[in-house]
C-alpha cells in the first residue's frame, strides 16, 4: 500500500532539502555508536576487513597508542593492496602527529594529505579547517562522528578520569556513496587528484531509514540554515547536545521563540571543557536562554563532546558540527539528518539517560510550599540586604555552600554571575597588553610587524596571481581574434 504524502509533508521536505542542500535518501541502515570505545572497535574491525579501499578523514589523529593502532591497521591494509587514503587537518594535528608518524603509511603505498596548511597568497585561508570525522570502507559501510582518533577520548582509568561522552553513527546503504563523495571533495581541496572509485557490488544489508548527508563547506551555511529551520518546525520537543555552544543572536532567538511557543527546548553542554574560554563564553549566554524557558544542563563527566539534536522524536541529527559560527560558516563538517521515528526515539532515550549524569542550571532556587513545589517563575526572591565586612563574606560563603548542596541533592544549580567574570577576564587581558606595550613596546611591535609582513607577502602574491591570470586571458583573447 502506497501512502500519498500530504501537501504539508511535501512542503516540509522541500524546505529541508533546500536548507541543507542535500536530498532525502531512503533505504539506509543506521547504528548508534556511544563513546570512543565502541567507535574504535567498529572502525578498526571495518579497516581490518577492507578489500578495496579505506577512506579516513579526521580532524585529529594523535601519535599515541590509539593513533598508532590505527596507523598500523592502515599500513597492513595498504601492503595487502587495498587503496588507503587519509586526510588530516593541519591545525588539528599540530603538535599531535607529524610527517614521521605517517611515513610507514606512505611507504606501504597509502596516501596521506594534510588539509590547509598556511600558504603565502592566502593570508586568512588557514582559518578554514577540516573538522570532519568520517571513515568509509569499500563503499559498503561508513562512519561519522564527533570522535577524534586519540587516547584522550578513552579517559584515564589510572587517574579516575572517565571516557569522554561522544556520539556517532555506522551507516549502510545509499548514504555511504554520499560519504565517499564528501571525502573526494575534501581530497581535491587538500591538493589531491580527482579520485575515481571502482564500483563495489551493492550491499544487501540495508534498511528502511531515510536521511540526508550534509557535507558542509566554508561559507555555505547549510547546517546553520537547517538548524534554524528545525527550531522553527519543532512542535513538541527539541533536545540539543553540544560540546562548544556559543549562541549567536539569530539562533538564540529561534530557540527562544520555540520555547515561548510551548516547545520543550533543552540544551546539554559540558560542565568542564577542554577549551575553558569557549565554556566561559557558553555560560555567559545562559541567562537569555533560561529567561525564554529553555532548560540548560551541564554534563557532570570529564568532557561532553557529542553534537546531536532530536526533535519531536521524529527527526535527529548526529555529526561533527557544533552550534557556533566556526562550524556553521568556517569549517568543513559532515552530519547526518535522519527522518525516522525509531532512530529518533532511540536518540531521545539516550538523551534522557545522559541527563541522569547532568546538573540543571536554573535562574532562581526551587522552593516548596504546603508540600508542593513552587515554580521558580512564581517564587518571589527575597529582597537583597546591603551588608558589608565579614558578614557579607559569610553570607557569600553560605550561599556557595547552599548551591553546592542543592546541586548534589536536586541535580540543580542556581545560575551565578556568568557575564561579569568574562568581562573582567577581557578587562584584565587588555590591561596586561597595554602594560606590556608601554613598558616593553618591542614585545608588541615585533609580532605586529610579523603579522603585517605575512599579510603583505600574501596579498602581494595574490595580486600577482590575479594579474597573471588576467594577462593570460587577455593573451588568449588576442590569439583567438587573430585566428
Amino acid at each position: 500500500m502506497t501512502i500519498t504524502p500530504t501537501p504539508q509533508r511535501l512542503l516540509a521536505e522541500q524546505a529541508l532539502s533546500r536548507a541543507a542542500g542535500a536530498p532525502l535518501l531512503g533505504g539506509n541502515k543506521v547504528e548508534l555508536l556511544i563513546d570512543a570505545e565502541q567507535h574504535f572497535e567498529a572502525w578498526l574491525a571495518a579497516i581490518h576487513g577492507a578489500q578495496h579501499r579505506v577512506l579516513l578523514e579526521n580532524y585529529i589523529i594523535r601519535d599515541d597508542e590509539v593513533g598508532r593502532t590505527f596507523r598500523d591497521a592502515l599500513v597492513e591494509r595498504a601492503r595487502s593492496g587495498v587503496h588507503v587514503a587519509v586526510i588530516v587537518d593541519w591545525l588539528g594535528c599540530l603538535g599531535q602527529s607529524g610527517s614521521a608518524f605517517w611515513k610507514p603509511v606512505r611507504e606501504a603505498g597509502g596516501e596521506v594529505r594534510i588539509f590547509n596548511p598556511p600558504q603565502f597568497g592566502q593570508a586568512l585561508g588557514w582559518m578554514s579547517r577540516d573538522h570532519r570525522k568520517q571513515l568509509v570502507v569499500d563503499g559498503r559501510v561508513g562512519f561519522l562522528s564527533g570522535v577524534c582518533i586519540s587516547a584522550k577520548w578513552l579517559g584515564d582509568p589510572s587517574r579516575h578520569v572517565p571516557p569522554w561522552r561522544d556520539t556517532g553513527l555506522a551507516l549502510r546503504g545509499p548514504a555511504v556513496l554520499e560519504l565517499e563523495a564528501a571525502f573526494a571533495d575534501s581530497w581535491i581541496a587538500a591538493g589531491g587528484a580527482h579520485p575515481i572509485y571502482a564500483p563495489v557490488p551493492a550491499d544487501t544489508e540495508t534498511g528502511n531509514v531515510a536521511l540526508r548527508v550534509i557535507a558542509t563547506q566554508p561559507a555555505t551555511a547549510g547546517m546553520y540554515r537547517l538548524d534554524q529551520l528545525i527550531a522553527a518546525m519543532a512542535r513538541h520537543s527539541l533536545w540539543l547536545t553540544d560540546a562548544y555552544f556559543v549562541g549567536v543572536a539569530p539562533y538564540v532567538q529561534a530557540l527562544s521563540a520555540a520555547a515561548r511557543d510551548g516547545v520543550d527546548v533543552r540544551l546539554l553542554v559540558p560542565g568542564s571543557s577542554d577549551i575553558p574560554l569557549v565554556a566561559s563564553l557558553s555560560r555567559s549566554g545562559y541567562r537569555p536562554l533560561l529567561k525564554a524557558g529553555i532548560r540548560v544542563f551541564e554534563w557532570n563527566g570529564s568532557m561532553l563532546h557529542a553534537k546531536t539534536a532530536v526533535a519531536d522524536r521524529q527527526w535527529a541529527r548526529v555529526g561533527s558540527s557544533n552550534l557556533n559560527l566556526a562550524s556553521w560558516l568556517n569549517n568543513r563538517e559532515i552530519d547526518v539528518a535522519i527522518e525516522d521515528a525509531g532512530f529518533a526515539t532511540k536518540l531521545a532515550e539516550q538523551y534522557e539517560k545522559d541527563l541522569e549524569n547532568a546538573t540543571e542550571i536554573v535562574l532562581t532556587p526551587r522552593r516548596y510550599r504546603s508540600g508542593e513545589r513552587v515554580r521558580s517563575s512564581e517564587a518571589r526572591p527575597p529582597q537583597p540586604r546591603h551588608v558589608g565586612g565579614s558578614s557579607s563574606r559569610a553570607a557569600a560563603g553560605a550561599l556557595r555552600i547552599a548551591n553546592t548542596m542543592g546541586a548534589a541533592l536536586t541535580d540543580r544549580r542556581v545560575l551565578g554571575d556568568t557575564e561579569t567574570g568574562t568581562l573582567l577576564s577581557v578587562t584584565l587581558l587588555l590591561v596586561v597588553l597595554a602594560t606590556i606595550a608601554v613598558l616593553w613596546p618591542a614585545v608588541v611591535a615585533w609580532p605586529l610587524a610579523a603579522i603585517a609582513i605575512w599579510f603583505a607577502i600574501s596579498t602581494g602574491i595574490r595580486a600577482w596571481r590575479m594579474r597573471r591570470r588576467y594577462l593570460r586571458r587577455l593573451h588568449d583573447m588576442r590569439e583567438s581574434d587573430d585566428r
